[in-house]
């Protein structure tokens, strides 16, 4: 295995996502790497017209105050609470992979749900990830 300084770990938060964060820890500890977390909170638009879209502010803050607060959670049970982490809002493939460039990673650690068929076409974040990162990307494969 390459000895990896820094790994940045991305979770949804979903229940399944702690197969993802075990398999970060064991890879930290094997390499002794610095861990970064990060949480991409999708962008959201409220619809006032047709023609205008315009974000929901207080949604949008809301969601980014209760991510800030799970992933401190999901630090603190990493033992990582010390740890940066990053909450983002946007696009998850666009955000993972910029943070990843300006943090200077050089891993990239998520989960992959193993779409298959039109859900594959339309395009998946560790898919994007995948062909966008400047750095290697672990996608653990997520049993739904």
């Amino acid at each position: 295995m390459s000895h990896y300084q820094h790994i940045l770990l991305a979770t949804d938060f979903s229940k399944s996502c702690a197969h993802v964060v075990e398999k970060a820890r064991e890879i930290a500890t094997d390499c002794q790497s610095r861990v970064s977390l990060i949480h991409v909170v999708e962008y959201y638009q409220h619809e006032f017209n047709v023609d205008v879209y315009l974000p929901d502010l207080n949604l949008e803050q809301e969601l980014i105050e209760q991510a800030t607060a799970q992933l401190k959670k999901v630090a603190t049970e990493m033992e990582l609470a010390d740890a940066p982490q990053f909450i983002e809002v946007g696009s998850s493939k666009h955000e993972i992979v910029r943070v990843a460039d300006e943090q200077q990673c050089d891993l990239i650690i998520l989960g992959s749900h193993g779409r298959h068929g039109l859900a594959l076409l339309m395009g998946s974040t560790a898919n994007g990830v995948l062909h966008h990162a400047p750095c290697d990307v672990l996608a653990v494969r997520i049993q739904e």
